[in-house]
């Protein structure tokens, strides 16, 4: 298997490597430390698995898992990440990721994975199945709500988040009142903790 490693800290890219590198049915064929990397060097090498990072400067790895499946609907991406959150997760997901591991697991697993995706298996961690699972029949953030809830994290008020996505105050008003009833929160301090750890805003 000829094995692509995305993954934009330089130690964490070389202790995967060599993790794989003793393996007889693996081989790195590249690094990349940011998706734009990832996606020239998928053109180039075209790997058999892609072993892609999320939160990366620039291009970040659901971007790049995005733009490397609409050019080949059959590229094999395997996220490995640090964040167990379910919308990041759904979003890889829906994107076509074959499989979704968190950073903390061990070296035999990560291995076992990437030849279970290499297989066509799709494989999620179990920290994740759960949290995909406990929050699987609630309503989901749109675009605009978690537009609105990046302000709020930033600290603008209602008047400046309506100026900066040229919606009227009452819009945001009911933006935050959505967004309220669907995290179930409150307020927006407890909103943009819980969506931190859910992974809508990073």
């Amino acid at each position: 298997m000829r094995v692509l490693v995305v993954d934009d800290h330089p130690m964490m890219r070389e202790g995967i490597c060599a993790t794989l590198g003793r393996q007889d049915d693996i081989d790195v064929i590249g690094e990349a430390g940011d998706g734009h990397e990832a996606l020239a060097m998928f053109r180039e090498k075209r790997p058999d698995v892609v072993l892609m990072d999320v939160q990366m400067p620039g291009v970040g790895g659901i971007e790049a898992l995005e733009a490397i499946r609409a050019e080949d609907g059959n590229a094999i991406v395997l996220i490995l990440t640090t964040y167990p959150g379910d919308a990041q997760a759904h979003r890889a997901l829906a994107a076509g990721a074959a499989g979704y591991l968190l950073k903390s697991c061990l070296r035999k697993e990560l291995v076992d994975t990437i030849r279970a995706v290499h297989t066509r298996r799709r494989v999620i961690a179990p920290e994740v199945a759960l949290e995909l699972a406990v929050h699987a029949l609630e309503d989901r953030l749109t675009g605009k709500e978690i537009a609105v809830l990046q302000l709020v994290a930033e600290g603008q008020p209602n008047k400046q988040i309506a100026w900066q996505l040229g919606i009227s105050i009452e819009t945001v008003k009911s933006h935050l009142k959505s967004i309220f009833e669907k995290l179930q929160v409150d307020d927006r301090t407890h909103a943009v903790t819980i969506a931190v750890r859910r992974g809508y805003l990073s």
